[in-house]
């Protein structure tokens, strides 16, 4: 039965096509850490947004970085790349350094990711902005392993797509680091990207050994300039 209502599931998506408008879209992404007893209170945060803008052009992202992971927690989620990820955008803001829980917003700017009223303030602001790129996705296809799906950019002002698989939410007892003994609720968990410069073809996503049937799953995918600006997005759920 269960594999009956996949393959129907997955016919389903294959037949279906997503398009975002050209309103405003507000891309928030959190790099944060298991191993960070500072970043329960910004993932807290971000899993309200998304649960209060849920019928709005708002996409969170959880990026979880490694660089905690020394201190003795390896977080599950964590991956060198979203550090990597991170570093560009200490680049782009002139920073020194890196920290956690750091919330960009829209690639513009970044705060402190526990920040109720800089983030709060941040929603108005950029919620009167259009999109400059138009972003369609159609053909999903949900493999064992991988998700394919065919895309599209409408627009030229953007640089690089990013795709992201998500997982809504998993919560984690810690047993060891700054956070050990704790039960902590993660959301929109970055589970793997791609990245790419094209403005049409076909993508394929890896799915993590650790993610499971029960998981509820997402592709968010968002467009940015050369200064890693949001330019555009689109969420479609797997």
């Amino acid at each position: 039965m269960q594999k009956k209502l996949l393959m129907l599931l997955t016919t389903m998506l294959s037949m279906a096509s997503y398009a975002q408008s050209n309103e405003s879209a507000i891309v928030l992404e959190l790099f944060t850490s298991q191993g960070c007893s500072s970043c329960p209170p910004a993932d807290q945060l971000l899993d309200k947004i998304k649960k209060q803008y849920q019928d709005q052009n708002v996409f969170v992202l959880s990026y979880h970085v490694d660089y905690w992971n020394r201190l003795g927690w390896k977080d599950p989620f964590s991956n060198e790349s979203y550090s990597d990820y991170q570093r560009e955008y200490a680049e782009q803001f002139n920073s020194r350094s890196i920290y956690t829980p750091q919330l960009v917003v829209n690639g513009r700017e970044h705060f402190t990711g526990s920040n109720r009223y800089k983030a709060e303030e941040a929603l108005k602001k950029y919620a009167k902005s259009k999109s400059s790129n138009i972003i369609k996705v159609q053909g999903i296809q949900r493999e064992e392993k991988a998700i394919e799906f065919n895309y599209s950019v409408e627009g030229d002002k953007f640089n690089t797509v990013t795709f992201a698989i998500v997982v809504s939410e998993r919560v984690t007892n810690v047993s060891k680091g700054e956070n050990r003994n704790r039960s902590l609720a993660n959301t929109n968990i970055v589970a793997n990207r791609v990245t790419t410069k094209e403005a049409n073809g076909k993508i394929a996503i890896s799915i993590p050994e650790w993610i499971t049937n029960e998981d509820q799953l997402s592709l968010i995918t968002y467009t940015q300039d050369v200064f890693l600006k949001t330019t555009g997005a689109l969420q479609v759920k797997i």
